[in-house]
Formats: C-alpha cells, structure tokens, sequence
C-alpha cells in the first residue's frame, strides 16, 4: 500500500530546484511526485513501511529545508520571505562589487587594472556564490542528481582558480591570466536571473494569495451559559469547533462555513463562485468561509472547519494543481537529467580540442570550456512549463475556474467532442410549472391553482414543493382529510364533501384517451378535471453556451438518464446533436468509453450517478453547486455554477499547451546555438551569463502574455 505525504520545503524557489528535488524522490522510489516551485509545496507517495523522515533528510541533504511537525504554509510564507530578502541581500553587494572589475575593460584608470584589487573585488562575490550555489551543487553530486549549481560553480570556480594562479604565480605576466571578472559577472548575473525568476513566479500565484487572505483570522464564537445569557468571545479562526454559534456581522468576513441558525444579509461570494452581485443568505441557507457580509448579521452553526473547508479545499487543489506536470514538462526532465553531463562533457572536449587541435593558449581554451559551462544551464528549460502552467492556473481562477493539475490544461487541447448530462447541468434541477390543461370548462383557472396548491401543501415531494413555491394562494382551500398514496399522489375531501385526486397519469390517467404526457392530473369526484406538465429549468446560460462550443467545433452530446421525451425536448432546445436518454450510469459509462474510442472526450456532469464518467472521461467537468463526488471525480469545476464559462475553460487550455510549446522551443533552441557558439570561442563567460538570465526573462514574459490573452473569442 501506498501513503501520501505533503510537506513544504524552505529554499525550493526556482524550477530547476523543484527539477532537482523530483529526480532525488525518483531514486528514493516514490511515485505521483508534485514538486511546486510556486508554492514551495511537495508531495510524493511511498510504501506504507517506508521511513518518510529518511526522504525528508535526503532533501536536507541537497541544501534545503523540509518543514516537519505542526509548522504551516502561514510560518513557510514567513522563512520563504527571510530567505528572499537574504538572497536579494546578496545580489546587491555582488552587483556593487562586479560593476568596477566590468568597468576595467572599458576605462585606463590604473586602479581597476591592478590585480591585486581585482581580486579584492572578487573574491567576497565568489565566496557568495559559494554560500547560494556551492552547497547545492555538491550535495547534488554526492547525491548523484547534478543541478545546473554544479555548472554555474564549475565555471566560475575554474575562472577564479586559474586568475588565483595567474596572481600568485605568474606576476610579471598576471594581466594575460586574470579572468576575476568573469567570475563576479557569472555568480552576479545568476543570481539576477534567480531573483526575476522568483519575483515572476511569485506574481503567477496572485489568485491563490488572493483566495489565503480570504481566510479570517478570528471568529466571535457565542457562548451561552447555563440561564441562556449569550456572552462573544473573540478566539483565532483555527480554535472554531463543529456545532460552535459564530457571530457575524455587517462588512465582516465569515469565518467558516457553516447553516444560519439567525438573520439575514447580503453577502459578496465573488471570489468563491465568481458573481459579482451579493446574494440575499436567510435562516437555513448555508455560507462558506470567506465571504464577505455587505449588509445585515447573522448567527452561523459551524459545520465545516480547517482543512475540509470550501476554501481550503480550493486553495489546495490549486496549489496540487500547479505541481502536476504535463507530459511536454516530463520530456522538458528527462532531458535536464542528462544534460549537465553531456554539458561536462561538451565543456572538457571544449578545453582540450581548443588547446591541443586548435592550439590556442591554456587561458583562451578555458575561457571556452567556461563559457560553455554557464551558457549551458538549463534553467530555461525546468522554468518553461511551470512558468505557463502557474499563469494558466492563475488566469483559470480569477475567471472562476478551478483546475486540478496542470496536465488536465495540456488535456483540454486534445478535446474533439463534449458530453453533458441533463438535470443539474444544462437545467437547474429546479422544477417548475410549464403549462396548465383545464379539462372542466365549469372551473376557473385561479381557482383550480389555490385548489392544486391547497392539496400539495400536504406532500413533501419535490414536485409538491415546486407547485407551491410558485402558487402561493392569498384562499387556501380546506379539507376535512387528506390521504397521501404512496408513490401515487394525494387524495382530499373538501367541506362540501367533494372528493379531490391529484397525482401521477399511472395511478389517474392511464386509460384516458385524451391530454396525454402530463405529469400531475387533477381528478374530481372521479372526473378528469385538469393536467399540469412540470420540467426542469433550462438554464439561461446553456443555449449561448452550446452554440459558442459548436462554433469552436466540438460535437455536442446530451447523456442522460431521463426519459426520450425530456432529453430530446432539450437537445432540440439547445442544438445539441446527439442525444441518448434513459442511461444508467453502468450504461453511461459504456456509452463514454464508446465516445472516447472515437475521439477524446470531456464529460460535464453534477449527480452521484455521473461521477464514474467523470472520472473516466479524457476531462471530467463538474458545476459547483454538483454533489460532492462529482465535484472529487472531475478535473474542472466551474464556479458560481456557470455553465458559460466552459468554453474560457477550453481556450485556455488551448493556450497554455501553445505556451508550453513555445517555451519549449525558445530554451532548447537557446542552448542548440549557444552552445557551438561558446565552444569555439564567440561568447565569452560574461556574456553568456548575461544572455542565459535574458533567456529566463523571455520565458517568464511569454508566459505572462497567457494572462492577458482574450478568451472569448
């Protein structure tokens, strides 16, 4: 058996460090490895018996930091921002200390040309360099999963090295083995391209930033004693129990998510469902954490707390969901794994072809063997798809999207035809009153409605419910008795003694030969009196919706388990094109998996009876306001419950992989000409440093253009 776990490891801010950390758990043979460089989270699943606390030190043992115990994202935020501010500490100094041994190359000034300050200079930078990428780069290769801190120290360590020799050794001739800049200009400019690298990703997960300082930091729990006298007690959010009395009021934030038990208000629920109007919250209503009351108070029951709560589940899935890593990111790995030795080797082939094929000087061999070192860092390449995969996540969110795992976004790409099931997701769920026959022309028709809202008033049916929620009568009728049949309606005797039967064809219509198709059917003294057809909602949004994922060029499927008539008269409503009615859901699963041998498919779907075809198709896609395991089976679910923003949820799917492709193409494309081009001596180190942090720049603005790209059209 296998056991998760998730942890937060302090230090793993770039996404070769998140490359680095998933090739060690590799070795360590853990499996569903989500490393997020973002968030700094990982998780991993190992054997049951394995010992967690050995894998967890193996990553120490790279140059990080795990947080054990009961330490929180809240205290990791908190180290991440000391260690940020230690690192860009550091840049700083390295920055004021490189630019004079730059600026000998371009001014006389006697001073910067002694060697001996231009050691001066150099040495606190590479003693910096050693304290940000030295221990990683050993500890990587003692671990045997070599980063690219093996390469950054390796060329500017042979560069120190050999001027180091130049200025001991060779004092009459210093000035021809003296390369101190190089060393400076390499550590420093990593360093920058580390720190715009951790700034960019740290501004791909606003959403999320946004969604944690929704969660209240304390709660005003009611206390009641033992004469019923209330007292407010002010406590931290993370000491509110199930069944605790929370108090609520006007502009504040609700703490947890829980029933009203007293008032009513308007609350902003924006960030969780993505409507920008309050909604009116009464007594039975239930509130999710976060939300903001606009205007009333309210007392709220408790009812789900901490890490099971709306939000919480919210944040997590899409902090998961930034780790997962599509297939274009796992090719972008394996080949990171291999590259810093072919690097190595490139780099020593380098130095000794110039030397001995080429026959140039020791110094000028190396400069090339160096240059090919930090040129050839592959950092573009583990921050290529992260960096698209953070953005689309963050985009995804802020439309009212929420995706588990960045894979479902290269997944949406492939899509060719989309499935919806009818109740719940292309209607409401909500029944209503669609049309009244009145068969006794003697009745009126507002007295038959008070008459059919009377005798529903006496079933809790959900049809029952529906009628008198829209047929309220100011002239109840009253009846001497009333009768429920079960599964069959309701039977009523009025003060005139007049027998009333309101209920199913089956039970009162069925061999009558007119005003078939109904679904209740009033009888009167035994004499059919009038018919009411009752359906489902469709929902506003379906129509606009359907014909916008037709126009992008989907097929279009209604699957449901309701009867011939009801789909087709929605199918026909809508424009959908196929229909299949009355399924099971054993059935509709064999009926997807048919679809899926056609072509990749998504599934949209809200009940308990979709969710092993939502976990089954290409892309499971779940409403909001959908059962629990349909919302636990899909990879999408559309907050607010808005069907309509499915086809954003498409293009941005569509873009993401178009993205991940360029970023892709740009960084091996990057390394396939520098390389070469460093290896016979036309870049010098400096400017290979310079060029590699400029090709990070590039990923992470392409990525950002995914932010502002239109989705609806």
């Amino acid at each position: 058996m296998q056991k998760t776990y998730s942890t937060v490891v302090e230090g793993m801010t770039c996404g070769n460090c998140a490359i680095t950390i998933s090739k060690l758990l590799e070795k360590k043979g853990a499996t569903n490895i989500s490393a997020n460089a973002a968030s700094g989270e990982v998780s991993f699943s190992v054997p049951e018996e394995a010992d967690v606390e050995k894998v967890y030190d193996s990553i120490d043992g790279l140059g990080y930091k795990v947080v054990r115990g009961e330490e929180d994202i809240a205290s990791h935020a908190s180290h991440a921002s000391h260690d940020h501010d230690h690192s860009a500490r550091y840049l700083l100094i390295s920055a004021l200390l490189t630019v004079p041994l730059l600026a000998h190359m371009f001014t006389n000034w006697y001073v910067l040309h002694l060697p001996w300050v231009q050691f001066a200079f150099a040495t606190p930078v590479y003693i910096m360099g050693i304290m940000v990428f030295g221990k990683s780069a050993v500890r990587s290769l003692q671990n045997r999963v070599p980063n690219m801190d093996v390469l950054i120290m390796l060329g500017a360590t042979a560069a120190y090295i050999y001027s180091l020799i130049g200025l001991l050794f060779y004092k009459d001739q210093a000035m021809d083995y003296l390369f101190f800049e190089t060393t400076a200009s390499i550590i420093t400019l990593v360093m920058l391209g580390n720190w715009i690298e951790h700034k960019t990703v740290t501004s791909t997960t606003v959403a999320i930033n946004e969604l944690v300082k929704l969660q209240p930091q304390t709660a005003r729990i009611v206390m009641t004693d033992s004469v019923g006298k209330e007292s407010v007690m002010t406590v931290e959010s993370k000491y509110v129990r199930t069944g605790d009395i929370v108090l609520v009021n006007n502009g504040d934030s609700v703490p947890v998510d829980g029933e009203i038990i007293y008032g009513d208000a308007q609350l902003d629920e924006h960030m969780i469902t993505g409507e920008s109007m309050p909604v009116r919250k009464q007594v039975g209503n239930t509130v999710v954490g976060g939300t903001l009351v606009v205007d009333g108070n309210l007392k709220v029951k408790a009812t789900t707390i901490g890490n099971a709560s709306v939000l919480s589940n919210i944040i997590k899935m899409v902090r998961e969901a930034q780790g997962t890593k599509p297939q274009l990111q796992k090719l972008a790995d394996k080949i990171s794994a291999i590259f810093v030795p072919t690097v190595l080797v490139i780099a020593v082939a380098t130095l000794l072809g110039n030397y001995f094929f080429v026959h140039l000087s020791f110094a000028e061999s190396m400069m090339r063997s160096i240059a090919v070192m930090v040129i050839s860092c592959p950092c573009a390449m583990g921050l290529a798809t992260p960096a698209a995969v953070a953005v689309g996540l963050g985009r995804a969110a802020r439309n009212g999207i929420l995706i588990k795992g960045g894979d479902t976004l290269e997944r949406l790409k492939t899509i060719k035809q989309i499935v919806f099931d009818k109740t719940g997701t292309l209607t409401t769920g909500k029944l209503q009153i669609e049309s009244l026959v009145i068969a006794d022309k003697n009745m009126q028709e507002d007295q038959l409605r008070s008459l059919i809202a009377s005798i529903e008033a006496h079933s809790s049916h959900p049809i029952a419910r529906s009628i008198n929620a829209q047929w309220k009568s100011n002239h109840p009728v009253i009846f001497r008795e009333t009768t429920e049949v079960k599964g069959k309606g309701i039977e009523a005797v009025d003060e005139a003694g007049v027998q009333w039967q309101l209920g199913s064809g089956k039970w009162l219509h069925e061999n009558a030969a007119v005003d078939k198709g109904y679904d209740v059917y009033l009888y009167k003294n035994g004499t059919y009196t009038a018919a009411l057809k009752i359906s489902d909602a469709i929902r506003k949004d379906a129509k606009d919706t359907v014909a916008k994922l037709k126009q992008m060029g989907y097929k279009t499927i209604l699957l449901s388990g309701d009867s011939e008539e009801k789909c087709r008269y929605v199918a026909e409503s809508l424009g959908i094109q196929d229909v299949f009615a009355g399924y099971n859901p054993e059935q509709k699963n064999k009926k997807l998996d048919e679809l899926m041998r056609a072509a990749p498919t998504a599934m949209v779907g809200d009940g308990i009876n979709d969710a092993p075809a939502l976990a089954k198709a290409t892309v499971g896609i779940s409403l909001s306001e959908s059962t629990q395991i349909a919302i636990q089976s899909a990879n999408i679910i559309l907050s607010g419950n808005k069907l309509s923003v499915l086809p954003k949820a498409i293009r941005l799917g569509i873009y993401t992989d178009q993205t991940i492709k360029q970023n892709l193409f740009w960084a091996f494309i990057y390394n396939i000409i520098a390389i070469p081009v460093a290896a016979i001596g036309l870049l010098r180190p400096t400017y290979g440093a310079g060029i590699m942090a400029l090709s990070d720049v590039v990923l992470i603005l392409n990525s950002l253009l995914l932010g502002v790209r239109k989705l609806d059209k």
